[in-house]
């Protein structure tokens, strides 16, 4: 069986499998030979391009288990008969460490004080504090119950937000009536037809002057023009880990909008999750060698 992996550290943990081949591709423009015959198919972090030649040359594939949660850009080139796996879980952690580490920094205004220090400046004043604040979270799934099991400690109140309304969480047509309460918006929605763009100009006026909105889902999911427009007004403040475009160009306007911090794409880049990666593929390989159910099946809507 051929399997292509995304790193040296995945491949490792199929080594002792039976009958299993495995190269490493991670990305790069010159795959390995041999995609006709590849059964299992491990992409990188970063989607190689274009997908849509790739994947149709893989006349074999049966399995796509992806490293990340999101799954958007392979589901519309997915052959007929191949399943597609994403990694839920794997970046729980490390996402929702990075939400409360952005979301303080923003709230503690770390950022301006790093600004600061580089002069020798000693810029003291009261700053905010997340203590007593309302958190809401958009997008409750595995990461969001991370996310609130971190911020236990915070003294602060978390209000759930999901696709599906259900016991203790809101449904997305709850939102407009929730987001003038919430002094931290955080965004861990998927994408999908119904999550893009869904932070519009209309989402951020109804956000109450002085809050934060977290971004660690995906740029397509706010309209980066309304974003800095609030920023630039000086209303609203952000922490995005993700934009749009990505990566940002040099010279956008996001980088010097007041009030935001931004980071790289970096919130579920960790090793805690190249540990818990090659823990679910060796767990997936393992199932599907033996024909049992894989995990993390996506079908319809996510």
């Amino acid at each position: 069986m051929r399997v292509w992996a995304p790193s040296q550290d995945v491949a490792g943990v199929l080594v002792d499998l039976p009958d299993v081949e495995c190269s490493v591709y991670d990305g790069g423009d010159t795959p390995p030979e041999g995609a006709e015959s590849v059964e299992v198919w491990i992409p990188p972090l970063i989607p190689p391009g274009p997908l849509r030649e790739m994947l149709g040359r893989m006349a074999k594939l049966r399995l796509v288990q992806t490293v990340t949660a999101g799954v958007e850009p392979y589901r519309p080139y997915i052959p007929d008969g191949v399943i597609l796996c994403n990694a839920r879980g794997v970046h729980d952690a490390g996402t929702a460490e990075w939400a409360v580490g952005a979301m303080i920094s923003v709230v503690r205004d770390f950022p301006a004080f790093t600004l600061a220090q580089r002069t020798g400046e000693w810029t003291y004043r009261h700053t905010g504090v997340l203590a007593d604040s309302t958190v809401l979270i958009v997008g409750y799934g595995s990461i969001g119950q991370a996310l609130e099991r971190r911020l236990a400690g915070f003294e602060v109140e978390v209000v759930r937000v999901a696709r599906t309304a259900r016991e203790g969480v809101y449904g997305m047509d709850d939102l407009p009536a929730l987001l003038p309460q919430a002094d931290v918006v955080v965004l861990l929605v998927p994408v999908t037809p119904d999550t893009v763009k869904m932070v519009d100009a209309g989402f951020l006026a109804r956000m109450k002057d002085g809050a934060v909105l977290v971004n660690a889902a995906r740029g397509s999911v706010v309209e980066t023009d309304a974003l800095v427009a609030e920023l630039t007004a000086g209303r609203l403040r952000a922490a995005l880990d993700v934009t749009d475009p990505e990566p940002l160009p040099q010279d956008h306007p996001l980088w010097t909008a007041p009030g935001v911090l931004i980071t790289p794409h970096v919130a579920g880049s960790t090793p805690a999750s190249v540990r818990r990666t090659c823990k679910l593929v060796r767990s997936q390989m393992l199932r599907y060698l033996s024909g049992e159910p894989l995990n993390n099946v996506i079908t319809g809507s996510y």
